[in-house]
């Protein structure tokens, strides 16, 4: 059994799409299966790399093609990476992908599905979409500009043919399989497998004596972290209202760990406010993730409600295995509030209220043992349903009944 996997990016890079489809090719191929990934030769915090063309990375046949190399600091330097790399992609699944292969597309860049079912059509190969996120509604919904009116309803409906072609739709979350269901795409076409973490890599550390905390001269104080990508679907407006209402707290410090298009906003935002208790820290690499994640006492994670259904913040899996309470900024009936409920893992705060933000971080930093509860109940839920072990399994299953299903109209 054969599958091609097709995405932007790839080991070593740290993006999240990356470290997910880097854990499950090497346990795919670990276990036998030949893989072959297509992706670029960039690095998502650096556009002018220029890694190898091709590579075998523990089995894996990895296959790199060029693309310009213009970066996310404009709309259409970043639209011109799309394009040459739909087209690398392309060419080069075209040579590759043969009859009966599966074609595993992702969502970075958006819309690489409708390339990737139209040579799993013409070569005889079998779909499988991986959807971290829907687009275009996502840039519909943070007001992207030009994908909107008859624009948007033509990628819309590329993207849905796409979907339609597909043996099955791999999707993060169970709102988002209802999202997808609501396009038509018949229940038995979907499959919710959640991202993951390595509980392995990233596993619960003390405080106490923590090499990161007293690096940054953070010993004794309560750390308040957010770690990942400050992108557009992300909230921070609420996050700098609470940083600002506990500057006068010495024992409480924020540090922003990470990188994207709202970091020179947040850093303008820090100084124009004079937030002496707020630190920006630069994306970590994965081997230091575990030590990076667990000098904090709490974690902050944020989704604009507005997004609910069209994607889910990874990060949540990665702050579950490092054994630490949750405060999530978002809708209280999202996919995240949901699961921080059950677990009672931690909180969820309403858009917007950065003093009940405040409040919920000077109660766990007065109240050490419901914090340490709640990170335990998160590791808890981890271990239960996040690891990495369960979602590469529950993705070999997939597979694998993919390549055995009989051929069905409508199949790409």
């Amino acid at each position: 059994m054969r599958v091609l996997f097709v995405n932007r990016y790839f080991h070593p890079d740290h993006s999240a799409t990356s470290q997910m489809l880097t854990d499950l090719t090497l346990d795919l191929a670990r276990d036998g299966m030949d893989v072959v990934v297509i992706t670029s030769r960039q690095l998502i915090d650096d556009p002018r790399a220029r890694l190898a063309s091709r590579e075998q990375l523990d089995g894996i046949d990895v296959r790199r093609v060029w693309s310009t190399r213009f970066g996310r600091g404009s709309l259409v330097g970043r639209g011109l990476d799309y394009l040459s790399f739909y087209l690398g992609a392309g060419w080069r699944l075209a040579r590759l992908c043969r009859r009966d292969d599966v074609v595993v597309a992702k969502t970075d860049p958006p819309l690489i599905s409708v390339m990737a079912a139209l040579v799993a059509r013409a070569r005889g190969a079998r779909l499988v979409n991986w959807l971290h996120d829907l687009f275009p509604e996502i840039a519909e919904r943070v007001g992207v500009p030009l994908v909107k009116g008859a624009l948007a309803n033509a990628l819309r409906g590329m993207r849905n043919r796409s979907l339609q072609r597909a043996r099955c739709n791999v999707v993060i979350g169970a709102r988002m399989a209802a999202q997808v269901k609501a396009l038509g795409i018949p229940p038995e076409r979907v499959a919710i497998v959640h991202n993951w973490c390595d509980g392995d890599l990233v596993r619960p550390l003390p405080l106490e004596g923590h090499g990161v905390r007293r690096a940054l001269h953070l010993e004794g104080r309560t750390v308040v972290m957010y770690s990942g990508n400050m992108g557009y679907a992300h909230e921070f407006a609420t996050v700098l209202d609470a940083a600002e209402r506990l500057r006068d707290r010495d024992d409480i410090v924020f540090l922003l760990v990470g990188d994207g298009v709202q970091r020179s906003f947040i850093e303008q935002e820090i100084a124009r406010r004079r937030l002496g208790n707020v630190r920006m820290q630069p994306y970590q690499p994965r081997e230091r993730l575990a030590e990076s994640l667990t000098a904090a006492n709490v974690h902050l994670v944020s989704l604009l409600p507005r997004l609910e259904g069209l994607m889910v913040p990874s990060k949540f899996y990665a702050i579950a295995a490092a054994g630490r309470p949750v405060l999530f900024i978002g809708a209280p009936e999202g996919e995240l509030a949901d699961l921080i409920e059950e677990a009672r893992c931690g909180f969820q705060i309403p858009v917007g209220d950065g003093a009940g933000l405040a409040a919920r971080i000077e109660a766990l930093a007065s109240d050490a043992e419901t914090a340490r509860r709640q990170g335990a109940a998160a590791r808890q839920l981890f271990e239960q349903r996040f690891d990495r072990r369960l979602a590469t399994a529950a993705w070999e299953r997939t597979l694998r009944a993919v390549a055995d299903a009989r051929s069905v109209q409508g199949d790409a």
